[in-house]
This record gives structure tokens, C-alpha cells and sequence, in this order.
């Protein structure tokens, strides 16, 4: 049987057929695009339509499949009004509108309140204080607004035209009760954001309507929550995972959430997984980092794959770090100046040559990793014995080696295409033919076997 995967990063997108025969997978890209956001209008936007025109040409490009599943990046959303128009273009969470919402939803609800209800990682661009500053800023898009889609339930409306509210995606808002597993009707009045534009919320694996004649199925539509669902781990004993990509989460799969003063103080968030699983995590400014300075390399006329980047920066021995959480990495006009003038604030070198600087990036995130892993640890009491990297980023060697040594465990690393295997095996076992996470799990790490980096190697 063939499924297909939507799969939609900040970045790029993909459609991906999955054969699954006997329990063997089996996958086909059948479209690449680039994404991104764009400055129209004074604020950073999605075109949304455009994005749609590019998922329509991959899934005609995919052939006749079982069903089909959209996951994306999370917090992003669109309204539309009673007879099905998107009101506007979607903000992305990289524009600065939402800053000045979280002093107003701190003043409505303590920070520490608001943390023990939901359990989310304080970010600017949450959901919550997107939307607050919609009510700020534009109240009456809100009074003309009849849901709330957030951008994988966006696309799917767009194909099917059904709305449809999915666990997972919308566990990214800070709206959640984090232990009901479904939207707090009371924050959401104190915050003074319409009860109707939030809809009943479904578990990974519902149907979502029909595109053309295909059924569409829910994955965990965060696509984080995709890919930790294909963790190929089969070993038993407790694993940390690092979604690697333009972001990195680090975390742990656990049934309930943790909603302690402690878990709250590290700043470490809890987001729906399959089967009502939460995702302990934290969110770190990943690869965006050497993405951004390739971008720049390139406007200053030294292009470059990141193969040959991160041979440079194997070649440096740079050893200044930055921190890649701090907001001014989060959007800067030029990442090369900023990464400068961040080392200089720390009173650090400051990079001679492509080398030095990737090096700095690679070398600050697994830095990163460590930090954040060992604050797992304490927060949940546990005591990892493996790392597993999923996502594009378990292909950058030099990052995983680094990564090795700092946690001081061994990092399984694969596979590549996490995301969208997790999206088709929740499919498939809609289907029936799987019967539990742990099945496809098996089937995943035998289908796609993993790189071991031992520490200190």
C-alpha cells in the first residue's frame, strides 16, 4: 500500500510516497520545493496559496495513493470567516508583531500560572501572544473570524475543505490544558479571544475529510511530533531524541506531563505526541544558524553546498561559542554581523574565515545540546543512555561528532526522513496495518538503519 506525506518546513517542503509491504517501508520523493516567508506588507507573511499550489503539483505528481498527510511547523496560523475565506495572509513567527503581547498576557495570567496550566517553553512567538496581539493590534479580525487554523489544519482545509483541529499542532499554542489535552475555556476567556475559532480537537490518526477522492488522514501534525514518533527506538532503557533541522528540540517521550517549578525555571515545554504522548522538550535555534550564513556567504558572492562548509569548519580550531537561544540569532538582518557582535559581547575571538565561523555554529549548538540535556535529566529525574538525532541535521558528521562528546553518550543518528516516515506509518496503522507505535517503530529502524557516534571517537 502507498501513503503519501505532505512534509513542510520553514524552509522547504516535500511530498513522500510510503510503500509499506509485509511491514517493509520503502520511500519515493516525489516533489522538493523551497518555503519561506516573505516581507509583504510591512510584516513577515506566508503565502499560503502559493505554498497550496506547490503541495497540489507534489501529490499529482505522487500517483494514486491510500491517503494522504500534511504535518508542518508549529504556532503559525490563519482565520478564516463563517463562509470559509482566510482573512489575510498568515504571520510567520519570525515577525516582531507578537513581542509586545507578552507583557499583556503576563499581566492577565503569571507567568508561572500560565506555565503550570499549559507546561509550553516561554517564546515570543507562541500562539497565545500571536494572538493576543491580533486582539491588540486587529480586533476586528478576530469578530470576523469563525476558526482558527493552524498551518498543517490550514492546508488541509484548503484541500479538503473540512476544518479540523489536531492534538499535536495545537499543543504548540500555550492554549492547552497540558494534563486534559485540550483547550483551557477559561484562559482562553481571560485573554479575551473568541471560544468559537477554537475547534474540537482529534488525536493523531483521525480522518480529516478527502482530497479529490483520497482520504486525508491526521498525523501528528507538528512535524517535531512526526518525527518523534519515528525514533527508531527498539532497545528498550531510556533515550533522549534532537529533532535536528532549522530548529533543534531535545527531549523525552513521557505519558504525563511535567508542570513543576523546576521544569518551568529550565524553560523546557510539553507538546502533544501519538497516542496522547507528551514531548518534553526544548526548542534551540538549530541549523537556521549555518543556513543564515550560507545565505550571506552567498549574497557576498561565495556561494557554497554545506558539504563544503562544514569541511571548512573540520579544518578550523575555533573555540568561541555563542549562545544559539538568544533572540538577536532569531531573525537578524545579517547572521554573520550578529554572530560577531554576539562573540564580542561575551568578550570572545571573533571568526578569521568561513571555517571559523561555521565551526563556531556547529561547536555552540552541540555545546547547546549538552546544556539542555543534562536540564532534562534533572527536570525528569532520568538518565539517558542514547541520543537519537532525526532530521536533515543527523547528516552533518562534524555536528554529531561534537555532539558525542559533549553529551557523553552515544548519538544513534538517523534517519534523514523522520518526519514524513512518522506522518505515513500513522497513516498506515489508520489503515490497519500496524497495530501500535512500537510496530512501525521496528519496522522504521530495520527499513532505515541507524549511524552510531560513540563519544570521544
Amino acid at each position: 500500500m502507498k501513503f503519501l506525506a505532505v512534509d513542510l518546513g520553514a524552509s522547504s517542503g516535500r511530498t513522500i510516497v510510503g510503500t509499506i509491504e509485509g511491514g517493509r517501508i520503502t520511500l519515493e520523493e516525489t516533489s522538493r520545493f523551497e518555503n519561506g516567508f516573505k516581507d509583504i506588507g510591512g510584516g513577515k507573511r506566508w503565502e499560503i496559496e502559493e505554498l497550496v499550489e506547490k503541495v497540489n503539483r507534489g501529490i499529482a505528481a505522487s500517483g494514486p495513493v491510500e491517503s494522504i498527510g500534511v504535518d508542518t511547523w508549529g504556532v503559525d496560523y490563519g482565520l478564516i470567516d463563517k463562509n470559509g475565506k482566510l482573512l489575510d495572509l498568515p504571520f510567520a513567527y519570525r515577525d516582531a508583531r507578537h513581542q509586545e503581547a507578552m507583557p499583556e498576557v503576563y499581566r492577565i495570567i503569571p507567568k508561572k500560572s500560565l506555565y503550570a496550566l499549559t507546561g509550553l517553553q516561554e517564546l515570543t512567538f507562541n500562539t497565545v501572544f500571536q494572538l493576543v496581539a491580533e486582539r491588540m493590534k486587529r480586533p476586528e479580525m478576530l469578530k470576523k473570524a469563525d476558526r482558527m487554523l493552524l498551518m498543517p489544519e490550514l492546508i488541509v482545509f484548503m484541500l479538503t475543505g473540512q476544518a479540523a483541529a489536531e492534538y499535536s499542532i495545537c499543543s504548540t499554542t500555550g492554549l492547552l490544558d497540558a494534563r486534559k489535552r485540550d483547550w483551557d475555556a477559561g484562559l482562553i476567556r481571560m485573554l479575551g479571544l473568541p471560544q468559537k475559532i477554537f475547534g474540537k480537537i482529534e488525536m493523531p490518526g483521525a480522518r480529516a475529510g478527502s482530497c479529490g477522492k483520497t482520504p486525508v488522514y491526521l498525523p501528528a501534525m507538528h512535524d517535531t511530533g512526526s518525527a518523534v514518533a519515528a525514533v527508531p527506538a527498539v532497545d528498550g532503557g531510556d533515550w533522549a531524541y534532537l529533532s535536528s533541522g532549522t530548529w533543534s528540540l531535545i527531549g523525552a517521550e513521557l505519558d504525563e506531563p511535567v508542570l513543576t517549578p523546576e521544569a518551568e525555571a529550565a524553560n523546557f515545554t510539553n507538546e502533544g505526541g501519538v497516542d496522547g504522548k507528551i514531548r518534553f522538550l526544548k526548542n534551540i535555534n538549530g541549523l537556521w544558524l549555518i543556513q543564515e550564513c550560507r545565505r550571506m556567504w552567498a549574497e557576498q558572492g561565495e556561494a557554497m553546498e554545506f558539504a563544503d562548509i562544514a569541511a571548512q569548519a573540520e579544518a578550523s580550531a575555533f573555540s568561541a561559542t555563542i549562545d544559539p537561544n538568544d533572540p538577536r540569532f532569531f531573525a537578524p538582518a545579517n547572521m554573520l554581523d550578529e554572530i560577531k557582535a554576539g562573540l564580542a559581547a561575551r568578550k570572545q575571538p571573533l571568526p578569521k574565515s568561513v571555517g571559523d565561523m561555521a565551526r563556531c555554529c556547529y561547536l555552540s549548538l552541540a555545546k547547546a545540546y549538552k546544556r539542555e540535556l543534562d536540564g532534562l535529566q534533572k527536570v525528569t529525574d532520568k538518565r539517558f543512555a542514547r541520543l537519537h538525532v532525526v532530521g536533515g541535521g543527523c547528516r552533518a558528521e562534524l555536528l554529531n561528532r561534537m555532539t558525542a562528546d559533549e553529551v557523553g553518550i552515544p548519538v544513534y543518528a538517523g534517519p534523514v526522513e523522520a518526519t514524513a516516515l512518522g506522518n505515513l506509518c500513522v497513516q498506515a496503522r489508520a489503515c490497519g496495518l500496524f497495530k501500535t507505535i512500537g510496530e512501525f517503530r521496528k519496522a522504521i529502524a530495520e527499513a532505515f538503519p541507524v549511524k552510531v557516534y560513540q563519544p570521544g571517537r
